[in-house]
């Protein structure tokens, strides 16, 4: 029944080939064998933060290179970051001599005692507990890919799936991924300069939590995930805080989306730091600089559009499409984030990484938070390949518009509370998240195209490329657009401020706004953005096109009895909107 989520099967993430799980090489591209190193590596990253939250009970001082790995290779499970079984074994052995450096600190101390070890926990049964399990950095030296491969079974997901109980682990499983969201915004921020203690200490003892006999217990399970999407907050509120700091608040600005005569390069995910070092040092090399997917919104930050007038626009939609639009792009690619999919062989040899992205065979730009990369390779390479050499007449040029991020969006609260008292605003959708291949998908574009004049349409993420070069005008009476693009996944914090500023406005809470929430949902990074709505109280969301493929239904039933959780109707949007607009 359209609504109902009382089905659903299948873990990891939307693009598992049949969604079990990657027991064959998932539609990402990743294969079983990738698969199981992220396993091994969480593994170890659980060990590891046994030991840091331990070492911090009891007094020990936890160097910050710990929770800087726990953050970026946290992060380097995330769908669509890194597919380089290489550089998952680097991420395990940094995890296992850092884990050695805290026993170290521990010992130096005086210390004997050790992290609990509990033996009743089921999902541990083929190797050693976490905190108990240790790998020599001398067998690491020289373990093949296959080893690890070997051990990484003994840890991985399809195992666990057999003997768990299935509504346990679907909330082991959220948990997991709400700390790959968490990490992904911590590292971020990180590159930015900025860290929360707070942040930092809860990724060790939430891993931690997932070793520990409490992680029985189906109530402490809920109340931690609960606790991720508090921290979640925290961690958006983070890395907002790094973006306007170093870059200002968004503005509303136009972006060209045609083509601009001259050389080029595409740059693509969502680092706003590595954007900004890209284009200083393309400056005067007549290269322009585009971006792809979710850094469309990096042309409303101030320090980087009036700075560098060689952002020249952006090319391109949702990540999925880049197969498509990578190949026809007439210079080279940087990837700095998810969402990478398999470069195909007409442009892997101009396509660069960098960050915690990778793919074995494409080359990997190197860098250490704080320092700028050198990106002189890239930009040779777009000196040499011929650019844009076709530009339409300007009067034909196309534009969009986005940098309605939090900051611009309360510059107007007044004019949109206004406009609701006045009955000129009946509704207010927002319809984001991530975009994904799937012809179902459709249903948020038409669900946009279907929201009656007298409402306003905020959106944020790559959902947003299913509608944004629209036409959606101004809100009747008013001069508001009625199409805000409020940024990236990573500006859910803006959408979060904004809807409690308007509900402190009306004097209601934020279930009480004429608000609905109806999210593409996909990769993992998505999980955080959930539970963080849940944790602020927030009911009646809409996901779709589909299920998480990691909730089961127990786990699944759970959250829809607490939070009304709700499942699109793909086949009838209209219907959706009616719902919504009478506010269920």
């Amino acid at each position: 029944m359209p609504g109902s989520l009382a089905k659903g099967d299948g873990m990891r993430c939307e693009q598992t080939s049949k969604g079990t799980g990657c027991t064959t090489v998932g539609v990402c591209g990743k294969t079983p064998e990738t698969a199981v190193l992220q396993d091994l590596l969480t593994y170890s990253l659980k060990g590891l933060g046994c030991w840091a939250a331990f070492a911090a009970e009891q007094g020990c001082e936890v160097p910050q290179a710990v929770y800087t790995l726990l953050n970026a290779a946290t992060f380097a499970t995330l769908t669509n970051v890194n597919f380089d079984d290489q550089r998952f074994k680097e991420y395990i052995c940094a995890a296992h001599a850092l884990r050695e450096e805290l026993e170290r600190r521990l010992r130096d101390k005086g210390s004997e005692a050790s992290p609990p070890t509990p033996a009743n926990l089921p999902w541990f049964d083929l190797l050693a507990h976490p905190a108990a399990w240790k790998l020599s950095q001398g067998y690491l030296a020289t373990a093949s890919i296959d080893q690890l491969t070997q051990l990484g079974k003994m840890t991985s997901l399809e195992h666990r799936r057999h003997i768990m109980d299935p509504t346990l682990m679907g909330l082991h499983e959220m948990i997991t991924y709400g700390l790959r969201g968490l990490a992904a915004y911590s590292h971020h921020a990180e590159v930015l300069g900025h860290h929360d203690p707070e942040v930092d200490r809860f990724m060790a003892r939430c891993y931690a939590f997932l070793c520990s006999e409490a992680a029985l217990d189906l109530g402490a399970t809920l109340a931690m995930v609960d606790e991720v999407g508090a921290v979640g907050v925290k961690g958006m509120r983070l890395l907002d805080q790094g973006h306007t700091t170093k870059f200002g608040h968004p503005e509303p600005t136009q972006v060209r989306i045609t083509p601009k005569r001259g050389k080029a390069i595409l740059i693509s995910g969502h680092d706003l730091q590595d954007t900004a070092d890209l284009l200083a040092q393309t400056e005067g090399t007549g290269v322009n600089v585009w971006t792809h997917g979710e850094l469309l919104p990096a042309h409303g930050y101030p320090a980087l559009k009036k700075r560098y007038p060689h952002l020249a626009g952006n090319y391109g939609g949702a990540w999925y499409r880049q197969q498509r639009e990578f190949a026809e792009f007439p210079g080279p690619v940087l990837m700095t984030t998810n969402c990478i999919s398999e470069p195909r062989s007409s442009y892997a040899d101009r396509m660069f990484t960098t960050g915690e992205v990778g793919w074995a065979g494409v080359t990997h730009i190197e860098g250490k938070p704080g320092q700028a990369k050198d990106f002189s390779s890239l930009i040779k390479m777009a000196q040499e390949l011929p650019g844009f050499e076709y530009e339409p007449p300007e009067s034909e040029a196309k534009f969009v518009t986005t940098g309605f991020a939090r900051n611009a969006v309360l510059g107007v609260a007044g004019e949109v509370v206004k406009a609701v008292q006045q009955g000129h605003l009946k509704h207010i959708f927002l319809i984001g998240g991530c975009d994904g291949a799937e012809p179902t998908r459709k249903y948020f574009g038409k669900v946009a195209d279907a929201t009656p004049q007298d409402t306003m349409v905020l959106t944020l993420g790559c959902g947003k490329f299913r509608f944004y070069d629209h036409e959606f005008g101004t809100l009747p009476g008013t001069p508001l657009p009625r199409l805000l693009d409020m940024g990236q996944c990573n500006d859910a914090y803006s959408a979060v401020v904004v809807a409690g500023a308007l509900a402190d406005a009306l004097g209601t809470d934020i279930n009480g706004l004429p608000l609905s929430l109806d999210l593409s949902w996909l990769e993992q990074k998505a999980v955080i953005i959930l539970l963080s709505l849940l944790h602020l109280g927030v009911r009646n969301i809409r996901i779709g096109p589909k299920l998480p493929a990691f909730l089961t239904p127990g786990a699944l039933q759970v959250i829809v009895d607490k939070w009304n959780l709700q499942l699109t109707d793909v086949k009838h949007p209209e219907q959706d909107v009616a719902a919504m607009l009478a506010g269920h």
